[in-house]
């Protein structure tokens, strides 16, 4: 795969006249174009004409000493699930083709385009963010990293968002994560993704799966490049990313659900890393986390995505479900079953949950544990419903555990050039964003070792 700039080079290109954003937009289209690459798959609708005007507008206001960025020009990817003004959001599906074009741009449209990023298109995903797999039967499944003459999931539901930075066809792409929609597709093809803490990113213009856990977050070719993009969408000071020395960084293992069932390659990857951490001197403790058994029975009737899917999708699954991927109408109706009562239970169950995590991970600077339990499947294994079911439920275990939480967490590339893409994620509690960051940058290039 070619080696692609991180944010910070583009700008600098940008600022001393090496490129130009028409210049990137053109090569971005070429590379969605290219019959021989994933474009048709990773993209639902390019805006050709609106990118290139747009990056015209800035390589003017950038001559003028007018951008509104350093970053102003450059090209990004938003997921189906965003709102473009005069444009319909399909989130994935056909069962909203005759919905009207959007009045306005989702509130982190809005932010994007305000610092100069370029809208080039809108990238694919699982129909309704439901699933971690990648996997849609509508639009197609754009092949992920790992060996595509096999072709192997992208990863969910993110799916075409990851693959537009993999490829070059964006240099960074707006996402969302309920269950690991941003990390688990960022694991699965070497890049990195980023879950906020909710609050932070305004969810307003965009698609609900569950109201109680989707995060919108970046995914990207690096830590400074999620940074970069985080701070702009939770509309906060992009600042110089500092990184953390590994060296005193005291790191947690949960050993509960979180290392069962791990494939091969992840589990050897995963503590080849950990080796690498703590012969930089990062304190490494292995705990278990009992809180963690809670979470399936918790989710045992469907939990947050099934009741509050269903409350959102209940009129239009009964006028069109023979248009949804079974796979996704038969999630969504397992909220139908959920009483007021299971709800409440729910939330009282929730807030319950994160003060115990919280004061139990409080002695430690982050939790470390694999993204996924296992590497991404081939798509061709993946017609059985039960295979899919499994390894949907295995991919999205372990960054389930952080939403659930309200925690921040980032997916880090862990595994060696030529090896199958295996993530290590890094997690906190909910508002400890900016120390993710800076312990991810330090251990960033120490992991891959």
């Amino acid at each position: 795969m070619p080696d692609f700039p991180t944010l910070a080079k583009l700008a600098e290109d940008l600022e001393s006249g090496r490129t130009t954003s028409r210049k990137l937009v053109e090569a971005c289209i070429a590379r969605i174009a290219d019959p021989a690459g994933e474009g048709q798959r990773a993209f639902i609708h390019v805006d050709k004409d609106a990118a290139l005007a747009a990056a015209d507008a800035m390589d003017g206001l950038r001559k003028v000493k007018a951008a509104p960025s350093r970053y102003a020009g450059i090209p990004i990817s938003i997921k189906d699930l965003f709102d473009i003004r005069g444009q319909v959001t399909r989130a994935g599906s056909r069962a909203l083709d005759d919905s009207p074009p959007a009045e306005q741009d989702a509130a982190t449209v809005a932010r994007l385009r305000k610092a100069g990023f370029v809208v080039i298109g809108r990238t694919n995903m699982t129909e309704f963010a439901y699933s971690g797999i990648g996997i849609n039967p509508h639009y197609g499944t754009p092949k992920g990293a790992w060996n595509r003459t096999a072709g192997h999931v992208p990863g969910g539901s993110s799916s075409g968002a990851a693959v537009s930075v993999l490829d070059g066809m964006a240099h960074g792409a707006l996402g969302t994560d309920t269950g690991g929609s941003c990390r688990i597709p960022a694991a699965y093809n070497g890049i990195v993704g980023y879950k906020p803490t909710q609050r932070r990113v305004p969810l307003d213009g965009a698609v609900p799966l569950s109201f109680s856990l989707d995060s919108i977050g970046p995914l990207a070719r690096s830590v400074s490049c999620c940074a970069i993009l985080d701070a702009v969408l939770a509309n906060e000071p992009v600042v110089a990313l500092k990184p953390r020395a590994v060296k005193g960084m005291r790191l947690a293992v949960p050993t509960t659900i979180a290392l069962d069932d791990l494939d091969p390659d992840v589990a050897e990857t995963f503590e080849r890393a950990l080796k690498s951490l703590a012969d930089h001197g990062a304190i490494i403790e292995r705990i278990e986390m009992a809180e963690f058994h809670d979470i399936g029975p918790m989710n045992a009737k469907g939990g947050f995505a099934a009741s509050e899917s269903f409350a959102w999708h209940r009129y239009l699954i009964t006028a069109k479900g023979d248009v949804y991927d079974p796979r996704v109408s038969v999630r969504i109706m397992r909220g139908e079953a959920q009483s007021a009562a299971d709800y409440i239970d729910l939330l009282n169950e929730r807030r319950s949950l994160i003060a115990r995590v919280n004061a139990r991970i409080a002695p430690y600077d982050a939790l470390v544990l694999p993204t996924t339990a296992n590497t991404p499947p081939k798509i061709s294994d993946l017609a059985d419903d039960k295979a899919f079911t499994r390894e949907n439920l295995r991919a999205l275990r372990n960054c389930t555990l952080i939403n659930m939480i309200d925690g921040c967490a980032i997916s880090l590339p862990a595994h060696r050039e030529g090896d199958v893409p295996v993530g290590l994620m890094l997690a906190g509690a909910g508002g400890s964003d900016r120390r993710i960051f800076e312990l991810a940058a330090g251990m960033e290039a120490v992991i891959r070792v």
